[in-house]
């Protein structure tokens, strides 16, 4: 299998990554009080839009190089809003209310461990990219 066809599959299993971090990611902002519906909350989606449509950015490019690099900065600056609600105990409401039998550490190591997986696969993309390496990632998803 070629570089290309490697790359093009590799891009592919992080398009299907994304998505299934979105519902998941979905499934627990739902929960978030309502007082963050606009600020953080809204920031989390945003900055998950902004990584997806960046993706999609940089398989349509030629040149990739400042496109990954904003991609890369973007997929931090999501890992980092998730830090902050999870720091601000968000991860432990149950529809809007503080309940204190919710898995709130469970949830952010679950969203934790996607963006994790993520980070890997973009990070191996910008390698292959940027320094003419083979992904290490290529494998079917």
């Amino acid at each position: 299998m070629s570089q290309k066809t490697q790359s093009i599959h590799a891009e592919a299993g992080l398009h299907r990554k994304l998505v299934l971090f979105a519902v998941q990611l979905e499934g627990y902002l739902a929960h978030f009080p309502n007082c963050h519906k606009y600020t953080l909350t809204q920031g989390i989606r945003q900055a998950y839009l902004d990584v997806y449509n960046l993706v999609t950015e940089c398989q349509k490019r030629y040149h990739k190089k400042t496109t990954l690099t904003q991609l890369d900065v973007r997929h931090e600056q999501l890992r980092m809003m998730i830090h902050l609600a999870h720091e601000l105990g968000l991860f432990n409401y149950s529809a809007g209310t503080k309940d204190a039998q919710a898995p709130g550490e469970r949830r952010y190591l679950v969203i934790l461990r996607m963006v994790d997986e993520l980070g890997r696969m973009i990070g191996g993309w910008v390698n292959a990219e940027i320094h003419g390496r083979e992904p290490a990632n290529a494998v079917e998803a």
